[in-house]
């Protein structure tokens, strides 16, 4: 019997004790490691030869991860290790670092239990290292820390055990501050701060495979002065086989985290807003495997011979091929083709079902995307996944050939299916297609993968930045009259304050909750008590807010002045871009008696033209999206660098010595960054790592207003002259 083929088995056999059972992610900053840990892992558990140095990348199974040497996408693997004489069961999912991918990682977070999140024993904790702690926090799931690169501490930079506990506690330090800052006010969570005695860190050396933890010093008698001695002897492989890396993460795996009868009782609340009281709740929390199926699917591939696959936590139930089930949002059942796991880029069918507790790969589910919630009863669907930050940048792709049309159509379809941070517009009338992401990789990535894997040549446009439109302060109040004059609606709009708008971003306020908690909501996000009962519709982070007393007929018109006021804010008075962090009051409306004079021929114009006259009023100006940069550089070209952010309208904050490097912290607009890594090589000989972080968008200045208004305008093909009411700028 082949070595995977006895995995596989071992995998079947636990999947039905759930205590046995660990659900984890790997998650870190861009080229911390995670991907030569995982490595070691699944070499320990035997998937791979144990081939000296752990440099396979195994999990980066598509062509163009290995050749730019990082994850892209999150990968699954199931495997079993024995820790007190008993063998679990891990399924582990390898997620991607860059800023341009972070979709994966949140999607990655609702299936797991527990996050290893992977720091550089030099660079310390990043910006990414933040924002994959607050996606794994938010989701409920429990971290532990592995300090990777320990051997560089001794080898390039010589320290002695002194300074490098120091260093090492100060990277423990800054995680549990952003632990602590982030579970303060949550009472489902106890401490959750990571420490050594407590055996939630442990360090090491991905590369040379050789890492260590409280529990693993008393066990194995290796310590901090042996591993310098052996180190600096070149001992790398003694090392490695006196206290091998993948049992000592592998065994902190069994002991810390948790399995899924602990964890599913404390996340199902927070990952769902059904009826706690109901059998279907009793079922998810006790991880009830012969109860109705709830499986969350987090991630759609695409398999050459089985079609689209949907990897995701099955949270009660036990799921089999055969099987109709229910797809969140869409009429009529899928039927399951067949189930199976993960073993790195291949898929394991199985003969049998996957019970509650799992990490399952099905196919036949051909209505559902990342994120959708598939039961064997209708219910209330899980809630959706947050995903931090929003596309920024947008290109066109088009089909060089127009025979390929219908394919490239049905491919970019599938990109948006599989990634829901991508977003695509087809416009049938020019045939050009816009596709928006997170980043410029992010968008390279996905127009090579249709060239390469669909064999469609394309061409991309420049690419394009995504703007915003936004009030900065209160209209007087707007009349809005419709073509047959027969009905009006009297509008205002002022601006929402930043904590609300977060709060809407983040998914603690939205229109599917249930009113009294999204009151309570607002209020805390500091909406007062009398605004927060009027709220009639949230569209993206802007809110309606119903004024008008006792008008006849208003009812059911309603839907209509939602509509009319939706495609206001999808396309603002400015440039056609989406309007965000407004406040609509509607005061007021007179309505014609007979409902074939109010139709929406006559109520969505007249909504329509109040909402961007209201906004006008308000004194509305185009936002522009910026990043965060973070440049490390040797203080002999920091000049050069601080240059580079100043050159491009950025600002820098701050500069500080961080071992033998500067670091430069500024922000600058994504627009002005498109080129940059080039341009920073180029003025710093190639010594700069730097990395960029999406925040969010701020006003554009007053003397860039105009010119980029009118060059959207111009690109888009609308008419060159700005309403006349427009004199602010």
């Amino acid at each position: 019997m082949g070595r995977r083929k006895k995995i596989v088995q071992e995998c079947e056999q636990l999947m039905d004790k759930p205590e046995q059972i660990r659900n984890i992610a790997i998650a870190a900053h861009v080229d911390h490691g995670k991907t030569t840990l995982t490595d070691n892992l699944l070499a320990g558990a035997g998937m791979i030869a144990d081939e000296g140095e752990a440099t396979r990348l195994m999990m980066d199974t598509e062509e163009d991860e290995q050749e730019r040497g990082i994850t892209i996408d999150a990968a699954n693997v199931s495997m079993t290790h024995e820790y007190e004489d008993k063998n679990h069961l891990i399924n582990l999912i390898d997620t991607p670092g860059h800023v341009d991918f972070g979709g994966d990682v949140t999607r990655a977070m609702r299936a797991v239990d527990g996050a290893l999140v992977v720091v550089d024993a030099v660079e310390g904790a990043m910006p990414q290292t933040e924002t994959v702690v607050r996606q794994a926090l938010r989701e409920g799931v429990k971290p532990a820390l592995f300090i990777n690169k320990v051997d560089r501490l001794i080898s390039e930079l010589q320290e002695g055990p002194e300074e490098m506990q120091e260093r090492l506690m100060d990277v423990i330090g800054d995680v549990n501050e952003l632990i602590r800052g982030m579970t303060e006010d949550r009472d489902d969570i106890d401490d959750w701060t990571v420490s050594v005695e407590g055996g939630t860190v442990a360090f090491g050396s991905a590369l040379y495979k050789w890492g260590v933890s409280a529990p693993s010093m008393v066990r194995t008698g290796i310590g901090f002065p042996e591993i310098i001695e052996m180190e600096r002897n070149d001992q790398r492989l003694e090392l490695h086989e006196q206290t091998p890396l993948s049992d000592v993460v592998l065994d902190m795996v069994a002991e810390h985290f948790p399995n899924p009868l602990d964890a599913q009782p404390r996340r199902i609340p927070r990952v769902w807003r059904g009826d706690d009281e109901s059998e279907l709740a009793r079922q998810m929390r006790e991880v009830d495997d012969d109860g109705e199926v709830v499986f969350m699917v987090t991630d759609i591939s695409m398999d050459p011979h089985a079609g689209e696959i949907a990897t995701g936590r099955l949270f009660s139930g036990t799921i089999k091929q055969g099987q109709e089930l229910y797809v969140s949002g869409t009429a009529g059942k899928n039927r399951v083709q067949s189930v199976g796991i993960f073993m790195g880029g291949e898929r394991e069918e199985l003969d049998r079902g996957v019970p509650a507790g799992n990490i399952a790969a099905v196919t036949g589910l051909r209505d559902a995307i990342a994120g959708s919630t598939v039961s064997s009863v209708e219910m209330t669907p899980f809630e959706s996944i947050e995903h931090i930050s929003e596309p920024v940048i947008t290109k066109s792709v088009e089909a060089e050939n127009m025979d390929d049309l219908p394919k490239l159509i049905e491919t970019l379809q599938q990109v948006a299916k599989e990634d829901p941070t991508i977003r695509v517009e087809i416009n049938e009338d020019t045939g050009e297609h816009l596709i928006s992401g997170q980043g410029e990789l992010h968008l390279e990535v996905i127009t090579q993968r249709i060239q390469k894997n669909q064999g469609i040549p394309v061409q991309t446009g420049e690419p394009i930045v995504v703007y915003r439109e936004a009030p900065q302060q209160a209209s007087r109040e707007v009349e809005g009259v419709s073509p047959n004059r027969h009905n009006k609606f009297y509008i205002t709009v002022e601006p929402l304050s930043e904590d609300i708008v977060d709060a809407i971003k983040l998914g603690e306020v939205s229109m599917d909750m249930p009113e009294l908690e999204r009151r309570e909501a607002l209020q805390e996000a500091g909406m007062d008590k009398d605004t927060s009962q009027e709220v009639e519709h949230i569209h993206g982070t802007n809110i309606l807010i119903d004024d008008t007393k006792g008008i006849q007929h208003l009812n059911e018109t309603m839907e209509l002045v939602i509509e009319g006021l939706d495609e206001a804010l999808d396309d603002g008075p400015l440039a056609n871009e989406p309007v965000q962090g407004a406040l609509l009051r509607l005061h007021d409306a007179k309505l014609h008696e007979d409902t074939i004079h109010r139709g929406p021929a006559q109520v969505i114009p007249a909504v329509r033209d109040a909402v961007h006259r209201a906004l006008i009023d308000a004194d509305i100006k185009l936002l522009e999206p910026i990043q965060n940069v973070r440049i490390d550089v040797p203080s002999e070209h920091m000049g050069s660098a601080s240059g580079e952010i100043q050159g491009r309208r950025g600002r820098v904050d701050d500069m500080f010595q961080e071992g033998d490097l500067m670091v430069i912290e500024g922000i600058a607009p994504v627009e002005e960054m498109i080129g940059f890594s080039s341009d920073i090589r180029s003025a710093t000989e190639g010594r700069a790592s730097w990395n960029t972080e999406n925040a969010g968008f701020r006003v554009l200045v007053d003397n860039l207003q105009r010119e980029k208004i009118m060059e959207i305008r111009e690109r888009k093909g609308m008419k060159l002259e700005l309403p006349s009411s427009v004199d602010q700028f």
